[in-house]
C-alpha cells in the first residue's frame, strides 16, 4: 500500500513541477536576449472571436509565416485582454495583443503598434455612420444629426477613459456633451426639436463604440427623441440596420474591420460616411519590448 502511495505521489510530482515551472516562466520580466516566442508561449492575446481584427490576425499569422512556430491567437474579450495587458505591464512581462485606436489603452498604457510591412491590417481606418433605408424621409431631424456627427480620436478617447475608470457610459456622454457645446451645436444647429419620436441604435460593445453610441444617443434625446441602444455582435448589428430592425449604427470600422459585412449587406443600408478618421488596427506590444517593432520580429527576435 505504501509503495503504491509513493508511486502515486511521484507521478503527481512529475505533473506539478512542469506546471509550476511554466507558471513561473510566464511571470518573468521580458528578456531582450531571449527569443520572444517561448516567453509568451507563441500566443497573441486577442478579443471576441467575431471581431474583424481577429480575422485579420489569423491572416497575419499565415502571411508572416508565424504558423511555422505554432503561433496562435487566443480568443477572449476586450475586458479580459486589457486586464491581462495591465497585469503584464505591471510586471514588465512580454505580451502581444490585438490593438486598435482610438482606445483608452493607448492613453493608459505604454504600448506601441507593430509595423505591418505586408499591409495585412490595412492603412488608417475610418468609422462610418450607417442608417437604415428610408430614415431620411421618416425621421429627417435624426438623419441630419447623424449625417453631421463627426469627432476625433482624442475626443472619443476622453469618453472611453471616463467609462473605463468606472463612470456610467450615459453619464460620461452627458458630461462630454456639456463640456463641448460648440461641437454639439455643429451637429444640431438649425435642426428642429421633435416630440414623441423614437430611435433605436445598435452597436458592438467595444469601448470605442460604447462611447460614440452613447454620445449620439444622448444628443438625439436632447433633441426630443426617445432613444434605445442595444449591444450586439458585429454581424447582427449590420443585419439589424439592413433589415430596418434598427435605425442606425455609428460603429462601421472600414475598409478592413467591417469590410465583409459592408459587402454582404451593400444596397440594404445608407452609408453617411466617416464620423471619425484616423483609426488604426494591428498588433501591439509594450514599449519596453524595444527590439520588437514589426510583426516580422515575432519570428526573428
Amino acid at each position: 500500500m505504501k509503495k503504491r502511495r509513493l508511486i502515486g505521489l511521484f507521478f503527481i510530482a512529475l505533473l506539478v513541477v512542469p506546471l509550476i515551472t511554466a507558471c513561473s516562466s510566464q511571470l518573468k520580466p521580458y528578456n531582450i536576449k531571449e527569443k520572444l516566442g517561448p516567453q509568451v508561449n507563441y500566443t497573441i492575446t486577442g478579443i471576441d472571436a467575431g471581431a474583424g481584427i481577429m480575422a485579420s490576425t489569423q491572416t497575419a499569422i499565415t502571411k508572416y509565416d508565424l504558423s511555422k512556430h505554432n503561433w496562435q491567437l487566443q480568443t477572449s474579450s476586450t475586458a479580459a485582454m486589457t486586464s491581462t495587458l495591465d497585469k503584464a505591464i505591471k510586471d514588465k512581462r512580454p505580451i502581444v495583443i490585438t490593438g486598435w485606436q482610438p482606445h483608452w489603452m493607448f492613453t493608459k498604457f505604454p504600448i506601441k503598434f507593430l509595423k505591418d510591412p505586408k499591409n495585412v491590417y490595412g492603412k488608417a481606418e475610418h468609422i462610418n455612420t450607417i442608417v437604415r433605408k428610408g430614415l431620411k424621409s421618416d425621421k429627417p431631424e435624426a438623419y441630419e444629426i447623424l449625417d453631421r456627427f463627426h469627432w476625433n480620436p482624442k475626443q472619443m478617447s476622453s469618453v472611453m477613459l471616463n467609462v473605463n475608470n468606472g463612470m456610467d457610459p450615459e453619464k460620461a456622454a452627458k458630461q462630454w456633451i456639456k463640456a463641448n457645446p460648440k461641437m454639439v451645436s455643429e451637429w444640431t444647429k438649425g435642426v428642429p426639436k421633435v416630440k414623441g419620436g423614437t430611435m433605436k441604435m445598435t452597436y458592438v460593445a467595444w469601448d470605442s463604440e460604447i462611447a460614440s453610441t452613447n454620445v449620439v444617443a444622448e444628443v438625439l434625446r436632447q433633441q426630443g427623441y426617445k432613444v434605445t441602444i442595444q449591444a450586439m455582435e458585429i454581424q447582427p448589428m449590420w443585419a439589424s440596420v439592413s433589415t430596418k430592425a434598427a435605425d442606425a449604427q455609428v460603429s462601421a470600422w472600414l475598409p478592413k474591420t467591417s469590410g465583409l459585412y459592408y459587402k454582404d449587406y451593400k444596397g440594404k443600408f445608407e452609408d453617411l460616411g466617416p464620423n471619425l478618421e484616423g483609426a488604426k488596427v494591428g498588433l501591439a506590444v509594450p514599449k519596453y519590448m524595444k527590439n520588437i517593432n514589426s510583426i516580422e520580429d515575432l519570428n526573428n527576435k
